[in-house]
């Protein structure tokens, strides 16, 4: 299923001018795809889309030069760090609280910023505590929602 979405959200993206992922939810809900914001937001950053300036001078979504591929930080060793080193995550206000395991904070604070999510604005790290500031207490949900899909694939 997501290999399908995603080449359709490529196969999109070629066809129109899609400025936003409220535009590509609405493009891929009317393919019969069932997405969340969360969901559109993972597959722009695997399939390495970016902004690039449309016909009418506005942006719009387009493939890099991964060509569709997923990113470099996507590998298995970030992968791995997140599935051996987090305990646990939980919302506190806007701020994303990773438990990790004794030592890993910083291997994992690591790997989160590697992954590249828009919403967060800054991570810090302890030994065993990793805190990650998200633009909106709104926007936690789907921060979680990115890091336990790598966290708990495996």
């Amino acid at each position: 299923m997501k290999r399908s979405r995603q080449n359709k959200i490529l196969e999109l993206i070629s066809q129109y001018e899609i400025e936003t992922q409220e535009d590509l939810a609405k493009l891929l809900l009317e393919a019969g795809f069932q997405v969340t914001q969360a969901t559109i937001s993972r597959d722009i950053r695997e399939l390495a889309l970016t902004k690039v300036s449309g016909r009418n001078g506005k942006p719009k979504y387009a493939v890099t030069e991964h060509g569709g591929n997923p990113p470099p930080a996507y590998s298995d060793r970030y992968t791995r760090v997140l599935q051996d080193g987090i305990m646990s995550i939980v919302q506190a206000g806007n701020l994303v609280v990773v438990r990790t395991v004794s030592g890993m904070a910083m291997a994992v604070a690591a790997a989160v910023d590697a992954l590249g999510i828009e919403e967060i604005a800054g991570s810090i790290a302890g030994d065993d505590t990793v805190m990650c500031a998200v633009k909106t207490a709104e926007l936690v949900p789907i921060v979680i929602e990115e890091i336990n899909e790598l966290w708990r694939r495996g």
